[in-house]
């Protein structure tokens, strides 16, 4: 198994690569996808590699099906819908009814919320916030170079370690080719970034996140607490979005209008460097994600403890955020 993932790893690094290298000589010859002079192909190449490397799992490894085949249905559909956006800005509802539909994909093939005692409606419910969610805190996230990227490839290898500590050999391929592309499309989208991922790439790694996140099992009966694990290893983009969503507020703005209350401009208004604000800004998704591995692995009581640890210290980088003025 470990020679197997080092094989995949190694294929959706190199693939990705290969991508990149094709979609900017196609992009240079159109220019159809190169805002600011800087080409918007990363979201398709990683979402290119991705599918083709998950197709090759399903004949190589024959645990993956069917679950992987079907995930892999719902985010292709959502990467075809943000080169869409890319091309031409979709409307916001039209971006929900298209992530209603990739969801209630899912949702059909099986892969949604089992939390037991609250019964079938409530889980699809649950799932329906929880996908269009994430996909949705995940593009917020793409603000400034390498952040999006940064940030996936820290929760990427999250699940990836608890799919491993698990024994879940389907969400531990989804989790490695993930990391691996994103890591390759890193070297290129760290500050400068000579290329973005664009609609494309931050819905389809928010929704492939966000699927991986209710398909992994994460703990017996008696370890209720590793339930909240996905939402500590998340916890970086539902971070920001919630705090942007209070700072708008607290503005007398609407909650979902635009302005620059992310930490991250906080973090640069403060006097912090693009890469030093950058830095942070991963260093407190590393704590997140580690956070959430070890809460998947431990008992009740030392799990509450450490969730009442990160609410806390979440908490105080929120007021202390909050009090930088920023214009926007």
């Amino acid at each position: 198994m470990f020679i197997y993932l080092l094989i995949l790893f190694f294929l959706s690094f190199s693939i990705q690569i290969i991508f990149v290298g094709l979609l900017k000589k196609i992009n240079s010859k159109h220019a159809v996808l190169n805002p600011e002079n800087v080409p918007l192909i990363g979201g398709l190449s990683m979402g290119l590699a991705f599918v083709v490397i998950c197709s090759f799992a399903l004949f190589t490894y024959r645990q993956a099906l069917p679950g992987l085949s079907y995930i892999i249905i719902a985010a292709f559909f959502m990467l075809v819908v943000g080169v869409i956006d890319d091309l031409r800005e979709l409307s916001v509802i039209a971006k929900f009814i298209t992530q209603l539909i990739a969801t209630a994909l899912l949702i059909y093939f099986g892969i949604r919320t089992k939390i037991v005692y609250i019964g079938l409606i409530p889980n699809i419910i649950i799932t329906f916030v929880w996908v269009i969610g994430i996909t949705n805190a995940f593009n917020l996230l793409d603000i400034v170079d390498g952040l999006a990227a940064g940030t996936a490839i820290m929760i990427s290898l999250a699940f990836f370690s608890i799919s491993l500590l698990n024994k879940d050999g389907v969400n531990a391929v989804l989790s490695l080719v993930v990391f691996a592309v994103t890591l390759s499309y890193f070297i290129y989208n760290f500050p400068p970034a000579r290329i973005y991922m664009g609609n494309a790439g931050s819905h389809f790694l928010g929704f492939i996140f966000a699927s991986i996140a209710i398909a992994i099992s994460y703990a017996p009966m008696e370890r209720k607490i590793a339930l909240v694990s996905p939402l500590f290893i998340m916890g970086m983009p539902i971070f920001d979005t919630v705090f942007l969503i209070l700072m708008r507020i607290k503005k007398g703005r609407l909650p979902f209008s635009k302005s620059n209350d992310h930490l991250v401009f906080r973090l640069m208004e403060k006097g912090y460097t693009k890469k030093r604000s950058l830095f942070y800004m991963l260093a407190l998704n590393t704590f997140f994600c580690v956070s959430g591995v070890i809460l998947s692995q431990v008992s009740n009581v030392p799990g509450f403890v450490l969730i009442l640890l990160v609410i806390m210290i979440s908490a105080l980088i929120a007021i202390k955020m909050s009090k930088v003025t920023i214009d926007g």
